[in-house]
This record gives structure tokens, sequence and C-alpha cells, in this order.
């Protein structure tokens, strides 16, 4: 059901700024929040709102989100003018995009899910001097508007190039970042519903930098969270461009200038860490930590690992099969620098797989370790579980 056509208008676009006080939302944030029954002015606005029904969570939609409503809007008097009720449907639209009345933009971003309300509209925020069928000319009308769901829609590139629909919200608030490893599940289509790609069952992992597919895929992965959902509708410079995609594994080709649209989920991510900040130490998280300490400089740390070659070959194992686990001091040059710099920043039971460059490593030297020699200028792998550490204390003489 269409209410209105038009722009969607904020309420500072009406009223000069010496007329408002402070914007709408600020005064809604720091007011007390309604009780059922209550009714209140949105900024100076002239637009009331009245709680019906309390709604769950805190939070709100925002202009650019899809809403679903349902409405009945009426004049004072009561005599209905239009409503979303009488045949049982729903409406969805854009926020902010002038769909609906001026003030109904504007009132629903102030809603929580579930949330009814009473919306009271002065003339410049409902249908103003010209009116609408039902609605006379300069006529406060009224909303009875519950909402029920609402998709968070974000112009990741801010140019329509990539538009994400949250189906499904993460958790935490970690984000991965480029240097990260990923794990998604991930299906695209055509325009017409044709599938051209999709990860396996047990989702495709990469690391972030190295990409995957197109563009638009790791965009799109860097902006979402653990476990979140999206749908993406991806414009052609952001996918395949004007060259299209051969047929591969089994899927059709891709069109030049092909728009996809792509279900994206990001499963999990391990983060991984430039340890020494010159590329030359990665730490990659496989299990996280307990609580927010690491050992730092001057720790005396217990860890059990496994040491390889780049080729497999393992040359050293402390802690595992019931050998006994390494001790030792950090940045007392104990160890290699690469691990001693990485533990310092490991937390109690994390376990971590660290990249050594030969200049963190055992330089342009040969070393003979306990299972294996390690030739000169050798990058060296170690999976790493810190299973302990207490600070030093220094008694100053």
């Amino acid at each position: 059901m269409e209410v209105e056509k038009g722009k969607g208008t904020d309420v500072s676009d009406v009223q000069g700024e010496d007329d408002l006080d402070e914007e709408p939302g600020e005064e809604i944030e720091s007011a007390p929040p309604l009780k059922v029954g209550e009714e209140r002015e949105l900024g100076n606005s002239g637009i009331k709102k009245k709680l019906l029904n309390n709604g769950i969570h805190w939070e709100t939609p925002e202009f650019g989100d899809e809403v679903t409503v349902h409405f009945v809007g009426t004049l004072l008097n009561g005599i209905k003018f239009c409503s979303t009720r009488d045949n049982g449907e729903p409406m969805t639209f854009k926020l902010g995009e002038g769909k609906v009345a001026k003030g109904l933009d504007n009132g629903i971003t102030t809603m929580k899910k579930g949330e009814r309300v009473l919306f009271t509209l002065p003339p410049d925020f409902g249908y103003g001097a010209e009116g609408r069928d039902g609605v006379p000319p300069d006529s406060i009308v009224q909303f009875d508007v519950e909402l029920l769901s609402w998709i968070t829609v974000v112009d990741i590139c801010k140019d329509g190039g990539i538009i994400k629909k949250i189906m499904e919200k993460g958790e935490r608030n970690e984000r991965p970042s480029d240097l990260d490893e990923v794990l998604v599940k991930y299906q695209v289509a055509l325009a017409d519903g044709t599938i051209v790609a999709k990860a396996s069952e047990e989702g495709y992992e990469f690391y972030v930098k190295d990409g995957h597919l197109f563009p638009a895929l790791t965009k799109a992965i860097v902006t979402m969270k653990r476990g979140e959902k999206v749908k993406l509708i991806v414009q052609p410079k952001y996918a395949f461009g004007d060259k299209g995609k051969e047929a591969t594994d089994g899927f059709p080709s891709i069109p030049p200038n092909s728009v996809l649209n792509v279900e994206l989920e990001l499963v999990s991510f391990k983060p991984v860490i430039d340890v020494t900040g010159d590329s030359k130490v990665f730490k990659k998280i496989l299990k996280e930590g307990e609580g927010a300490l690491v050992a730092n400089e001057g720790a005396a740390v217990t860890i059990s690992y496994i040491a390889w070659l780049e080729d497999g070959t393992v040359f050293e194992r402390k802690g595992v099969d019931g050998g006994q686990p390494l001790e030792f001091i950090t940045d007392e040059e104990q160890v290699i620098p690469g691990l001693d710099r990485a533990a310092a920043t490991m937390k109690k039971g994390e376990q971590a797989l660290l990249t050594v460059s030969p200049e963190y490593g055992f330089g342009s030297v040969v070393a003979e370790r306990d299972l294996a020699v390690v030739p000169p200028s050798s990058n060296l792998v170690y999976e790493v579980e810190m299973l302990d550490f207490v600070k030093v204390t220094t008694v100053a003489l």
C-alpha cells in the first residue's frame, strides 16, 4: 500500500535551526522512556508520539533501513483514510525515501521492534496544503503504527555498488580485518535466480587479503560480525564487470554486466596479528585465551608447541605426547625472537599458529634441533599453546 509519494523529510528540513532546541533523536535519547499511555512531542517538530504497547530490546531502525509495519491512518474525527489491517497485509518500505507521510518516516525511527504507537502529525509532516484522497488540505492526521520488524540496509561503498541487508545479526562486536582467515558460506545468483556459485556445506576458508570470487565478497565480509547473515545486491563493477565469467565447477557462466544477488554468512574467523609490525611474524589465533591479560615482556611463561619447516618437516616438540613443556622468561633471548615476541602477546589457554621469517628465527645459520636440522634462512611454523605465565617481579636494590 502506498501512503505518500515524495521526499522523506527530517524535521530540521521544515523548521529553522532556531526553532529547534535539539534534534528529535537527541531529546528521545535523553528523556525517560515512555510508559504505556503516555504521549510526548518529538523535539519541537509538533509530531506527537503516544505509546500503546511496549516493544522489545533497545534497537531502533535508521533511515535507509527496510521496515515492515501495520498502520491505520485517521483524521482527528476518527475517519479512516488508509489501513494495512483491512487486508491483513503489512507494508514493507525503506525509511527516508518518501514512501509514507513525512512525519511517519521520522516517527518510526524512534520505535523498537514490536512497539505500537499513535503518532499525531501536523500538516507540515502529514500531507500539507495539498492533502490527499480522504485527507483535506492542512489536516492534522493520526497513525496507529505497529513496527513488526526491520532489516538494516547498508550501502557498503556509499555508491550503491554493494547493498547489504542484514538478515540475522552476528555475535559480539569484532569484525575481521584484511589479515584474518575467515570461514564463509555463500550462494550467488543472477537476477533471474540462476545459481552461478555456491560454497560447500562446510563453507569456504580463505584469508581476507587474498580475496575470493569477486571484490564485493571481501568488502562485505570486513563489515560483518561472527555469525552474521546478509543478502547482497552487487553491481557489475564489484562483481565480474563487462567481462563476465566462464562456466566453472559445474555452474553456468555469468554474462557481462550482471547484477548479482548473494546470500552470505560469516561462520567464523581467526584473527591474524602482525606481531612485529613488519610482516615477519604472524600469529593466527586458533583458540581464544582466558581473560584480558597477556604475558608481556619479562614474564615466566610455560608453553607447549610443535614446530615445523615449510615442507612439513617437524624439527621440535615441547609439551606434547607426554613431553615436558618449555619454560622461559620473555625478552631474555632464551628462545628465537619470533617465538619470544609472539608468546608475550598470548593469554592463558590461547592456542595460535605462528609463521616466522628467518630474521626472527634462526637467521642464516644451520640450527640443529631435537628432531631435525633447520637449514639456513628457513621460514618456520609453530603451533603454540600458552599453558601458563607468571609476571616476574624485579626487586630494586
